[in-house]
């Protein structure tokens, strides 16, 4: 597809950077503090970036405003500090990138990439209602007239026309990834009805933009990779690689969550822990060290090697870590 000139020499310049040495960041989402499972995928990326020598970015994914809460940047932040997580370079927001992204959608849709989708999450919702969740869009949308103004006072949201196949990426601690097109992915939604950018959307562009060579995050977002490999291969560009951790769960076998109200650094700091033990106890969670270990962040860097984190991160990927 034709981008911009401009846009296209951005993305170009972001792929490139992927081979100037190992990129990778972490992005949290402003809508509360960080558990003690977003703080441990945090440490596994940094090490991950201090270990090969590479580059560890940060970028606050703060599009969703309605869900964004007063103060969480900052405490973010903060907590990151206070662990010895540093990062290279500015902080990226991806609220500064709004314009890029509409500029990207625009260009998309001339391409005949996106289709109006008039869909209402209740309609979704009861179709769905016998089998739980409609993890794929049917397609309801797809071959209607593309009616792109207001409906009965409604924009339609805007979604990715997804051709048939498998969309394939490289992923560590297995051959390959793979998801089916179809059946597995379905034309997601790249622009919400009311305006929003929708995640897939901007965080394919972002892992383009930020010349990111590989996504460290949890296993729960393996799901979400075939929809943004679709985007990037619709902008013309290939992904990076992925590396999807295990997440951690409770005795019950249920992941940490902010929804949940799962224990952050202010509570571990409430019961007198200080950054060496947390960091301890984090790296003791993957059994990296033993448990009750106190060491900075820069100490546990120095001891390991990227063999030895790869090979606590992938054997048992699928289950989890316990409490």
């Amino acid at each position: 597809m034709r981008l911009p000139h401009h846009l296209q020499a951005q993305f170009a310049q972001g792929v490139g950077r992927r081979h100037q040495g190992y990129r990778t960041r972490f992005a949290p989402s402003p809508t509360g503090p960080l558990h003690r499972g977003n703080l441990r995928t945090a440490l596994i990326s940094w090490l991950e970036a201090r270990l090969k020598g590479g580059e560890w970015l940060l970028r606050i994914d703060d599009l969703d405003t309605p869900r964004n809460r007063l103060g969480a940047e900052a405490a973010i932040l903060d907590d990151l500090r206070w662990l010895g997580l540093d990062w290279d370079g500015p902080v990226v927001r991806q609220s500064a990138h709004r314009g890029l992204y509409a500029t990207v959608l625009s260009a998309l849709r001339r391409a005949g990439h996106l289709y109006p989708c008039r869909c209402s999450r209740r309609l979704l919702a009861d179709v769905s209602a016998p089998h739980g969740a409609l993890a794929v869009y049917p397609g309801y949308c797809r071959d209607r007239a593309p009616l792109w103004g207001p409906q009965d006072g409604r924009l339609p949201s805007w979604r990715l026309r997804l051709d048939p196949g498998v969309l394939g990426w490289q992923e560590r601690g297995s051959p390959c990834g793979r998801q089916d097109g179809p059946t597995a992915v379905g034309d997601v939604v790249l622009r919400r009805a009311d305006g929003v950018v929708a995640y897939h959307l901007a965080t394919a562009v972002d892992e383009l933009l930020m010349g990111i060579s590989e996504v460290v995050r949890g296993d729960d977002l393996w799901p979400s990779t075939g929809a943004q490999v679709a985007v990037m291969a619709a902008l013309g560009f290939p992904a990076p690689a992925y590396a999807h951790v295990p997440l951690w769960r409770d005795a019950r076998g249920e992941r940490l969550s902010k929804r949940e109200g799962a224990e952050g650094l202010a509570g571990l700091r409430s019961r007198g822990l200080d950054a060496p033990a947390v960091i301890g106890g984090l790296a003791a969670s993957l059994d990296l060290v033993p448990a009750d270990s106190r060491l900075s962040a820069q100490e546990l860097a120095a001891s390991l090697s990227i063999q030895a984190l790869d090979a606590c991160l992938h054997p048992n990927r699928a289950k989890g870590k316990k409490v």
